[in-house]
């Protein structure tokens, strides 16, 4: 099977075309690092050989992903070549008009995840709005989702709940690409921008990340693999409470654990549940790990490796839920939710905006049945299917 070429691989070729025909000279670039070609030339040695760049804008995390755990800001700084550098993740979300002014064509490629959360594409449509008031067209690089562009899992975001980490009606998993979730977020602006794409050429929606045969790149510090994002749209819940998602350790979002977490009896009742609710189980390899910053930092937690044998065909909103509801019942109030502020967010608590409502949380500490919320999801997760077919690039 040949292998998938990026929006980047192909904009190499493709942009001195796209200059000249427009008659552009100054371009803005939004990028962190894994904005690479597959022989991991970045975009902004690609575009300075063909224009001005005129600014620079980085995400969470920084241009050269230079903060290391998340919810760290990082401030405006300039490049080695004096050039402004400005972020998106730090006094600001959005882009100021003024760092704007001598833009005449926003470039944009973001490493997405597929998952609501990942706070990538909200500052991707903060630049898509900006950009539309200014009339800068804007032109996305597109990149794989790692989990398919048929998976879709999860209730869509209620807007009491709107947040930087759930700006749009999107469910937890969307299936999108980052191009087609541009397309999806521009049709929710006033004065959206013209929109320009350069797509990927052989990725099919059923293709998970390995099947693209790209080489991985972190997007943010803490999604080491292809593995973790797997686990992420369920493990990154554990970050709104007082349990460890492995942040501090090599392998985030795959290890999870607390000191007092007994897996023998975890796994039991979580066998138990997958199969009554007929869920393709995770594998929990138990591994100790001793986090080296953020939660239980410098203490050993009683931890487990999670794997799964299909991806495909895997649910990791659900089971993380599964295991959230078991360690309530198992744990009671030796854990608890984290309190805010959370991603800016200073009232509602963390795990509200990232389940995008109260449901989930109180299912979990009400210990009602899994299967009604789940069941719940599912209405959710048909509605978006539909609503999401006019966006949709690839087949």
């Amino acid at each position: 099977m040949n292998s998938t070429s990026t929006g980047i691989d192909l904009l190499e070729k493709n942009l001195p075309v796209i200059l000249r025909k427009r008659r552009i000279k100054n371009v803005g670039v939004l990028c962190h690092p894994s904005s690479a070609t597959r022989q991991f030339r970045h975009l902004v040695s690609i575009v300075e050989k063909h224009s001005t760049i005129a600014a620079l804008f980085g995400p969470q995390h920084g241009i050269h992903g230079e903060t290391q755990d998340n919810m760290i800001e990082w401030q405006d700084t300039r490049d080695e070549k004096g050039r402004n550098v400005f972020s998106l993740y730090g006094e600001r979300r959005k882009p100021t008009q003024d760092s704007l002014k001598n833009v005449e064509l926003m470039i944009v490629d973001l490493f997405d995840v597929g998952a609501r959360y990942y706070t990538f594409i909200y500052t991707m449509a903060y630049m898509l709005e900006v950009c539309g008031e200014l009339d800068i067209p804007v032109l996305i690089c597109d990149r794989p989702n790692p989990l398919g562009g048929d998976f879709i899992e999860g209730n869509i975001l209620d807007l009491n709940f709107k947040s930087f980490v759930g700006m749009y009606e999107l469910p937890v998993c969307h299936g999108m690409t980052i191009a087609e979730l541009a397309k999806f977020f521009c049709s929710k602006m006033k004065n959206p921008p013209e929109l320009l794409i350069s797509k990927m050429s052989k990725w099919k929606r059923k293709m998970h990340f390995p099947e693209t045969k790209l080489p991985w790149t972190l997007p943010s510090p803490n999604m080491p693999n292809y593995e973790a994002s797997v686990f992420y749209p369920g493990g990154c819940l554990l970050e709104a409470t007082s349990l460890s998602e492995g942040r501090g350790t090599t392998r985030p979002f795959e290890l999870i654990g607390a000191p007092f977490l007994n897996w023998d009896e975890i796994e039991k009742e979580y066998l138990s549940i997958c199969k009554k609710l007929k869920l393709q189980p995770a594998i929990f390899h138990r591994q100790g790990f001793l986090p080296t910053f953020h939660k239980f930092s410098g203490e050993v937690c009683k931890g487990a490796l999670q794997s799964c044998s299909n991806p495909k065909k895997f649910f990791p909103l659900r089971h993380t839920v599964i295991l959230l509801w078991i360690f309530r019942k198992l744990y009671g109030s030796q854990w608890k939710w984290k309190e805010p502020p959370y991603e800016y967010e200073f009232k509602k608590l963390p795990i509200d905006i990232l389940a995008g409502g109260t449901t989930l949380r109180e299912t979990v500490d009400q210990q009602k049945p899994l299967s009604e919320l789940f069941d719940s999801w599912k209405v959710d997760e048909a509605k978006f299917k539909k609503i999401r077919k006019e966006f949709l690039i690839y087949t």
